[in-house]
């Protein structure tokens, strides 16, 4: 059904008129990115033009989405903003809590048991403010949003960096932290420093073996993990129109890990395809009627070079399977090449599971590519050779999919189909085939594969494909076969060859649900009771930060200097972790566990400067704060890259860090510092991360001087009595100073918002 649609019609309304003001200001054709931007302004008509990566701008989303996870921090936050109702159309999905292990019929139920109260409080706290509820089991949130909720020319905002999916239907969808979202619910503005411009011109048409998953996969290997940060890709020409609404969702959902702000595409005729097919005909039909403004002027795209700020060519003709891995997603790799790096690498040859799902590929056409490869291991009599675990994105999809005998085709392989939720993708697999730390190699068609994402072992080899590539891969067993060249052999000892995948875009007999698993919110939650008990391991109502006064930041001392990659899943884990997403103070015992200290390349192992002992980093720091004394995080690039969790600034503010230095951010992680009151500072010159010594105390020495665009300086005072001057840029406006000042974001959204 086509939710929200007065709200659809209503950016229509006013599109047409923003965007000619916008031409008319920028003085050139716009781009799909700059249309949905400038629509968005929380000003309303456009007045100025921006300065791409420079200047912070003032947006107005249409609508908001949460993930179980991720929401509850966001709305204890929020029920402390004042407010009775969210501003904008917001949902609540409940896909991340559910654990995968013996299939859904056993896994979904007791997942309903061990967190029925953190359920039953993201159901009674929608219920309360306005929120829409989608079960546990209706799907994951991406996906149900991409069925239900996405709209052309349309601006969205989620609290998981795979918010970004949606951009198969046009829209400019980001991943952003809780606090962001509290600030939209509340019906403040949100602010983002305006996007760069990458733009990726699609050529020719895939065929075979070959995917639209292949294409970010490429993209990966050409940007790499941070190459998009502070961007929006925008893909165009004949090869986009050529891919189907849900395989252009694919593209986008895996742009968060080149570290873009977004990905999109132009409304086109899959893009209205999807529309009908999932029952939006009203919306469909609203877009029809202003289509041209849906996606860039033509002048854009007939000279791309003039109007964006990097161009990237693929053609699609040419293009091959890939294989992205392992430990990161941007470690590309072409199908008939893998066999040798992987020898080259000592990486585990024999595969011991197939994935299939996740947010990134679980639609109907993922589904129909990879049963067709599973169709001809029954058909041909081969017997797979890994274990084949499937995730459906939804519970529309699980019904289709099961009514057309697709999920059949795979349990006749012995295949487990889990619940319709993330799974093994977030770490959520009680994988009981290997124990310990066991070398191992895996393939799934999800969208990470950093080290422990998937299984909490740091030995097991994830790598990352389309479905139909690892359901060929997993009925060989091996990391090196290639499906468009090499045969297997099948009961009877004949050789057999892999036919190429065949899918279907949409249901031939459309699509089927008979419980979606949504409910709606009361029309007056003010009698609506939101329980958390006191002593709740997994709940905490929350308290206002207190504001990190300068007179702290000085006689710092150093908690960890993390080497090499600090991602999300470093600084605060997934996994069994999860269930304390609602509880600050409880989850906050996995702060940067998961990061190698620099200095004697440990996980989880740093010294104590106040007694000299070596500890926990959460026991360690919890030493500090007990003593009163603030202290310093340090890290290399692209620190915090990966999930939108804001849980990893939270922690560590909780604790009593006060600073983190690093020679570049990943976008969320850094806003969401700067929403928690903390300092988010990069290196000037990166070469000084190698002063930093680990007794090290640090002094803040112009700390009361803090402004825009003006550097702090940091003296580093070390264990013999000499210093080094380390000078630290930041991206800090007057507003996120204040947001320091205060404490945190959300004291400043209080002081505005109390009614």
């Amino acid at each position: 059904m086509a939710f929200d649609i007065d709200m659809i019609k209503g950016v229509y309304a006013n599109i047409a008129k923003r965007v000619d003001l916008a031409r008319e200001i920028v003085g050139r054709p716009l781009t799909l990115s700059e249309k949905i931007l400038y629509s968005h302004l929380w000003e309303g008509n456009p007045t100025k033009a921006f300065n791409r990566g420079k200047d912070y701008v003032d947006f107005a989303p249409d609508r908001i989405a949460l993930q179980d996870a991720t929401a509850q921090m966001a709305l204890l936050q929020f029920m402390q903003a004042g407010k009775a109702k969210v501003a904008v159309p917001t949902t609540t999905h409940c896909d991340h809590l559910i654990q995968a292990k013996s299939g859904a019929a056993t896994d979904l139920p007791r997942a309903n048991t061990t967190s029925a109260e953190v359920f039953d409080f993201l159901e009674s706290v929608s219920n309360k403010y306005g929120l829409g509820f989608w079960k546990p089991g209706a799907g994951i949130i991406h996906q149900v949003v991409l069925e239900n909720y996405a709209f052309p020319g349309g601006m969205m905002i989620g609290t998981d960096s795979h918010t970004v999916n949606a951009g198969g239907l046009g829209m400019l969808a980001i991943g952003v932290g809780g606090a962001d979202a509290v600030d939209v619910m509340a019906g403040m503005a949100w602010e983002l420093k305006f996007p760069k411009l990458i733009g990726v011109k699609l050529t020719g048409k895939i065929s075979g073996w070959t995917s639209a998953k292949d294409v970010i996969l490429k993209v990966a290997g050409i940007l790499t993990v941070k190459g998009g940060t502070g961007a929006i890709v925008e893909y165009f020409g004949d090869g986009a129109k050529n891919l189907s609404c849900t395989g252009k969702g694919t593209i986008c959902n895996m742009g968060a890990e080149i570290g873009a702000t977004t990905s999109t595409f132009g409304y086109d005729d899959s893009m209205e395809r999807y529309l009908r097919a999932t029952d939006r005909n009203g919306v469909a039909d609203a877009a029809n009627e202003v289509a041209p403004h849906l996606t860039a002027d033509p002048e854009v795209y007939a000279n791309p070079e003039k109007y964006f700020d990097q161009l990237i060519e693929i053609d699609l003709d040419t293009l091959r399977p890939h294989l992205n891995g392992p430990f990161t997603p941007d470690l590309a790799t072409p199908v008939g090449e893998l066999g040798p790096k992987a020898k080259s690498n000592d990486w585990p040859i024999n595969v011991d599971w197939g994935l299939i799902g996740s947010c990134t590929n679980s639609s109907y056409e993922d589904l129909t590519r990879a049963a067709s490869i599973a169709q001809q291991a029954v058909d041909k009599k081969i017997k797979p050779k890994s274990d084949f675990g499937i995730n459906p994105g939804s519970e529309q999809i699980r019904f289709t999919a099961e009514r057309d005998g697709l999920l059949k085709t795979f349990e006749d392989l012995g295949a487990t189909i889990f619940t319709n939720a993330c799974g093994p993708c977030i770490g959520q697999w009680d994988r009981s085939d290997l124990k310990g730390d066991e070398k191992n190699t895996i393939v799934h068609s999800f969208n990470r594969n950093f080290s422990k994402r998937a299984d909490g072992n740091p030995n097991t080899h994830a790598f990352v494909g389309s479905p139909e590539m690892v359901a060929a891969i997993a009925l060989s067993g091996r990391l090196d076969f290639d499906p468009m060249n090499d045969v297997l052999i099948n009961e009877d000892g004949q050789e057999v060859k892999l036919d190429e995948p065949m899918g279907i875009e949409l249901p031939p007999k459309g699509f089927e649900v008979e419980d979606a698993g949504f409910l709606a919110p009361t029309e007056d939650g003010r009698s609506v009771e939101v329980k958390v008990a006191p002593d709740s391991e997994r709940l905490q109502l929350l308290e206002p930060f207190v504001p990190i006064h300068p007179e702290s930041l000085q006689g710092m001392k150093l908690l960890i200097k993390a080497f090499g990659k600090c991602t999300t899943d470093h600084i605060s884990m997934a996994g069994p972790w999860l269930r304390y997403r609602g509880h600050l103070d409880n989850i906050a015992n996995n702060t940067l566990i998961g990061a190698v200290n620099a200095y004697n390349k440990k996980t989880n192992f740093v010294k104590n400067q106040l007694t000299g002992e070596y500890g926990g980093v959460p026991d360690t720091q919890r030493a500090y704060k007990a003593e009163g004394v603030k202290t310093l995080v340090v890290g290399d690039h692209n620190y915090g890259e990966g999930s939108s969790r804001e849980h990893a600034a939270m922690q560590p503010r909780h604790l009593g860090v006060a600073a983190v230095l690093v020679k570049s951010f990943a976008r969320i992680h850094e806003t969401n510092l700067k929403k928690q009151g903390m300092l988010g500072l990069t290196f000037a010159n990166e070469s000084d991360y190698d002063l930093i010594q680990e007794d090290d105390t640090f002094n803040f020495t112009d700390i009361n001087d803090f402004a825009p665009a003006k550097p702090l300086t940091i003296e580093a005072v070390h264990a013999d009595g000499s210093k080094d001057i380390i000078m630290a840029n930041h991206t800090y406006n007057q507003s996120q100073i204040e947001w320091f000042q205060k404490g945190s974001a959300l004291n400043v959204i209080k002081e505005e918002n109390v009614i």
